[in-house]
């Protein structure tokens, strides 16, 4: 078993700046948990500390049910990769692997099983006899993950892992990370500012803002049921489209009113409003790009918009509109949903209108940014 829990974990430096405040998670025993946030939002300090390469200023961390606050990180049980691959120039990929278990004075025929089956996994036997400046950046960071895995830990911290790749080897990467968690099947803490990789690799995500957690949970909880503004605009991308609105609950029929528009609020959109007791009142409303939809232009109950710029991605567009008073937003459209002469049209300074199904509207209060269903 390899839990990890942390209670009330506070990090607050020398100058009395704390950058990590009353931090509170419980991981289970081979969960993947992603911690993700804007540079400086305290991830990558609330990991060094759960490795002990940060002192903890209050709380107290447990792995496996035992305390480790005082632990050096050489008893911790832990295995971390580094942002930078942390290599040693001096030696072949072999021996890079192989450092720790030498370390631990290891049998030599013992070390050669756990590093060649590593190398096996990550598919570098070819390059265990060259040294790491022969390497591209994705095979140095397979040693670095090679490194760790034969410790047999009983925890796999990492740390940005894949912030010096290009887009290419990060998308590889992320691949060969989640089959590599199958084959390990412990327990991974995951740093990064990268919201896709928060999102196809983690069973929950803890996403953090100046210290704080602003928000726990799956993948799906995160996207479709955001608890502010801040989740809201910082899950997605492009980020969802923020508009000011006037929310009318009535017993016979709900409705937004962005822009001078009306749109219904109906099912369970509807039913959760009610559930919640949500009265009349201005809200932000929240709609993401992709589902945002062109209207018809004499839809009158549809947001009059200006195309500004439109972005052709290959399999969709990505249209910059402004509103009547100058509000921006994103429209992602599938391009096989539109004739040539509708695409044709698009161009800077056309007139168009824009809506969206009820079904994924989100209602933020103006003052506290908390979502008025899923908010607390």
């Amino acid at each position: 078993m390899a839990s990890v829990k942390l209670t009330n974990v506070v990090k607050t430096y020398d100058n009395n700046v704390t950058v990590v405040h009353g931090f509170n998670l419980d991981i289970a025993d081979k969960e993947f948990v992603v911690f993700v946030g804007p540079s400086g939002c305290g991830k990558s300090t609330t990991l060094r500390m759960i490795a002990g390469l940060e002192d903890i200023t209050g709380g107290t961390i447990e792995i496996d049910g035992k305390v480790v606050n005082d632990l050096q990180p050489k008893d911790r049980d832990i295995a971390m990769v580094f942002q930078n691959y942390a290599l040693y120039p001096h030696m072949t990929v072999y021996d890079n692997i192989a450092f720790s278990l030498r370390l631990k004075k290891m049998p030599e025929d013992e070390i050669y099983e756990r590093v060649n089956n590593a190398a096996e996994i990550l598919g570098i036997t070819e390059y265990l006899t060259r040294k790491p400046r022969a390497l591209s950046g994705g095979q140095r960071q397979r040693v670095a993950i090679g490194r760790a895995m034969v410790r047999n830990s009983k925890v796999f911290l990492m740390d940005e892992p894949l912030s010096n790749l290009d887009a290419k080897l990060r998308n590889q990467m992320r691949a060969e990370i989640i089959l590599l968690r199958q084959k390990l099947n412990t327990t991974f803490i995951y740093v990064t500012h990268d919201q896709t990789e928060a999102m196809t690799l983690g069973d929950r995500i803890v996403i953090m803002r100046d210290g704080y957690i602003e928000q726990v949970g799956t993948p799906t909880e995160v996207f479709e049921q955001p608890r502010n503004i801040f989740v809201a605009e910082f899950i997605g991308a492009p980020k969802m489209n923020m508009m000011k609105a006037h929310l009318n609950v009535a017993d016979g029929e709900s409705f937004v009113n962005p822009f001078g528009a009306k749109i219904p609020v109906r099912g369970e959109k509807s039913e959760e409003l009610k559930a919640k007791k949500v009265a009349s009142q201005d809200i932000i409303l929240g709609v993401r790009p992709e589902h945002m939809i062109l209207a018809e232009d004499d839809d009158a109950s549809a947001i009059p918009v200006t195309l500004q710029v439109n972005e052709m991605m290959g399999s969709e567009l990505h249209m910059h509109v402004l509103t009547e008073d100058g509000t921006p937003l994103i429209v992602r459209v599938p391009t096989i949903s539109l004739s040539p002469e509708r695409r044709q049209s698009l161009v800077a300074g056309a007139k168009l209108r824009v809506t969206f199904d009820s079904k994924v509207m989100h209602f933020f209060n103006t003052e506290t940014q908390m979502n008025l269903i899923y908010g607390d």
